[in-house]
């Protein structure tokens, strides 16, 4: 199942991201640029995977693979506002990736009450 819709009634809403985050059952994954970045934190607990780098550190052939990322863990993208969170969703699908779901902005993510770090 693709889940790639913010709002949905069968995807994961931010609220949910937050709480899976905070228990370990959920993968947050931040898709901004490093200067975004900078400028405002991420979303507590997050990897920060560039849009451009994603297709290669997601797929497990690649030598830049990140191990934490299997095809059957649950995980939430985020950008700025939704738009590249929606193509690293299509970008995960294509790799193998069952369970991913676009949860908007980081913006929603604190209005969802998750936490920022900085540095």
């Amino acid at each position: 199942m693709f889940l790639f819709r913010r709002a949905s009634s069968r995807g994961l809403s931010p609220q949910e991201a937050v709480a899976g985050a905070k228990d370990g059952s959920v993968i947050v994954i931040d898709v901004r640029d490093h200067g975004e970045l900078a400028m405002s934190g991420k979303a507590k607990g997050a990897l920060h995977i560039p849009l451009m780098r994603l297709r290669d550190m997601a797929d497990p052939k690649h030598p830049d693979y990140r191990p934490e990322l299997t095809p059957e863990a649950k995980i939430a993208l985020y950008c700025a506002s939704g738009a590249r969170s929606n193509a690293a969703a299509s970008i995960m699908a294509q790799l193998g990736y069952s369970d991913v779901h676009n949860i908007g902005g980081l913006g929603h993510w604190v209005r969802a009450g998750g936490e920022i770090e900085r540095g």
